[in-house]
């Protein structure tokens, strides 16, 4: 790999926060929080998360076969392009693939499945460090432990949508049945589509000028 840098280096860069922490190629950036209430301050944070590996606007190819990748904001040491043999290239973005079956994410320390203190401390009180006795007399079945969360749980937890509130009344709502089947949701979306359209004005058929009777 090549890179570009300008002289001298740039020393206008603000000083790392105690909070940026930069390990063996690995970084770790604590410093940005959301409070429950910054719902514009989240959804920032997850655009930021979910952006792709690279940009395809500073992505070029050189003339001699080079790939070039010019940063957001330069190095500290004035670093503003990379250069890439193609092969090197595909290399580092492959390393960037998850592998399949393959937990996303992971817990350390007292969150990690094999603590002994993780049931003080997760909401369903699950760890190893659980005996039996205090589980108390109602053990649930296996059932009930993977249903933790029901569909309309999780919808208003992510996306703050409550199906089972009424957007006119504020009344509860309950869920008589769940459509699953695409034809039928096709079906009921074509039928509500055409109870919303305006209907069409109504056009009385033409008919004919009135016959005449000759008066003698």
């Amino acid at each position: 790999m090549l890179t570009l840098q300008s002289l001298p280096p740039r020393l206008d860069t603000p000083r790392e926060s105690d909070r940026v922490a930069k390990q063996a190629g690995f970084s770790l950036h604590a410093g940005v929080m959301a409070e429950p209430h910054q719902r514009d301050v989240l959804e920032r944070l997850c655009r930021y998360i979910s952006r792709p590996a690279v940009s395809e606007k500073r992505l070029t190819l050189t003339g001699n076969g080079k790939v070039r990748y010019e940063l957001k904001t330069p190095y500290r040491d004035g670093t503003s392009h990379v250069f890439f043999d193609p092969l090197d290239f595909i290399a580092r973005l492959a390393a960037l693939v998850p592998k399949p079956r393959v937990n996303l994410t992971r817990f350390h320390g007292i969150f990690a499945p094999n603590s002994k203190h993780r049931a003080l401390i997760t909401p369903a009180k699950r760890g190893k460090g659980r005996k039996p006795a205090e589980q108390g007399c109602l053990e649930k079945t296996i059932a009930e432990r993977r249903k933790a969360m029901t569909w309309m749980q999780r919808l208003k937890r992510i996306f703050n949508i409550d199906i089972e509130k009424c957007e006119l009344c504020g009344g509860h709502v309950k869920v008589v049945s769940c459509i699953e089947d695409p034809a039928v949701i096709e079906k009921i979306l074509q039928h509500l589509a055409m109870k919303e359209s305006p209907p069409l004005p109504r056009v009385n058929e033409a008919r004919g000028p009135p016959a005449q009777t000759a008066l003698f």
